[in-house]
């Protein structure tokens, strides 16, 4: 499983695997294992970026032993791909589901047959759209 961290670089989605942080005083850029926190001042980058890194000359660069990137198993990726094809289970009708109340007087429609929330109102055209032109008062 990747890191919940992103890469810091603008543009680059991987998942971050190094931490490098600067020493100003020394001129050093240290390059390490991912923080467990993210810090400020400090860059989260992923294995591409760790292994492309360049200082300004005159800085050394302290690379720290690095983890191996993680490879994603190709089984998993079937699993995966075999989850997302795997057809929908049909939907119900929400009105085939209610049921009838047991006793007492009804004087409304239906349950069966009462519209849900959801359901368009019924077609109520009288010819005009539901906006009208109000003239102004002289």
């Amino acid at each position: 499983m990747g890191s919940l961290r992103l890469c810091s670089r603008s543009a680059c989605g991987r998942s971050a695997i190094a931490t490098l942080t600067f020493v100003y005083a020394d001129s050093t850029a240290v390059l390490g294992p991912l923080a467990t926190y993210p810090e400020p001042h400090c860059y989260d980058l992923c294995s591409e970026h760790a292994h492309r890194l360049t200082v300004p000359r005159g800085w050394q660069v302290l690379r720290l032993e690095l983890p191996e990137a993680p490879r994603v198993a190709s089984d998993e990726l079937s699993a995966l791909a075999d989850a997302v094809s795997e057809p929908r289970p049909p939907a119900t009708d929400r009105r085939e589901t209610l049921v009838e109340p047991e006793s007492g007087p009804t004087n409304s429609i239906s349950a069966r047959t009462a519209p849900t929330p959801l359901d368009p109102p019924e077609d109520t055209d009288n010819g005009r759209g539901p906006l009208r032109i109000l003239r102004e008062p002289r």
